[in-house]
């Protein structure tokens, strides 16, 4: 990608992730955005539709991140990964919170869901291999969205509860259910 464009969409996510600090998504309009991001409105159309394609590409490139990062940490073990991922949407405060505000802007997250699916079933195959796909995929939706459940918590309680505890409480919840918790 030319220079120019990752500057001009830096300072198009940098000024919206500003504007949200301070309102709404459904109160901030391409003409407000442009004006703080100093550019005229054909830019902002050149790469975008509308404020909520905006945030659905800022969206897009959260999970590619997750996906970048599981890459990495395949061999490690799930609280590892969920210390990387809680860090991932720590660092990205602002969005995190505009995803998880609402329900409907979690289908950011099925990508990704597909792609731990995919790569933790690998990783557990000795354990699942006997299973039909309808049967091995269930335990993982519930999991995933228990997992969703707690982040979501988190985020609504301002990011308060440190990563390793919180990413300790979603192994051993996966791994070993209520029971292996409060044993």
């Amino acid at each position: 990608m030319d220079r120019r464009v990752k500057y001009t969409k830096k300072i198009i996510k940098d000024s919206f992730l500003e504007l949200l600090e301070s309102k709404e998504i459904d109160k901030i309009t391409v003409s407000e955005l442009c004006s703080k991001a100093d550019i005229n409105r054909a830019t902002f159309y050149r790469y975008y539709i509308d404020i909520y394609d905006l945030l659905e590409k800022i969206g897009q490139e959260l999970v590619d991140e997750f996906k970048e990062m599981l890459n990495n940490y395949k061999d490690s073990s799930l609280k590892d990964v969920t210390k990387v991922y809680l860090t991932i949407l720590k660092e990205n405060k602002e969005i995190t919170k505009i995803i998880f505000s609402n329900r409907k802007n979690i289908y950011l997250f099925n990508d990704f869901f597909e792609y731990v699916y995919y790569n933790y079933r690998i990783k557990h195959i000795n354990i699942i291999e006997k299973k039909n796909e309808s049967d091995t995929i269930k335990p993982f939706v519930f999991i995933f969205n228990g997992a969703l459940g707690i982040v979501s918590y988190w985020i609504q309680n301002n990011f308060d509860e440190d990563i390793d505890k919180l990413s300790e409480l979603i192994e051993t919840i996966s791994y070993s259910g209520l029971y292996g918790y409060f044993k």
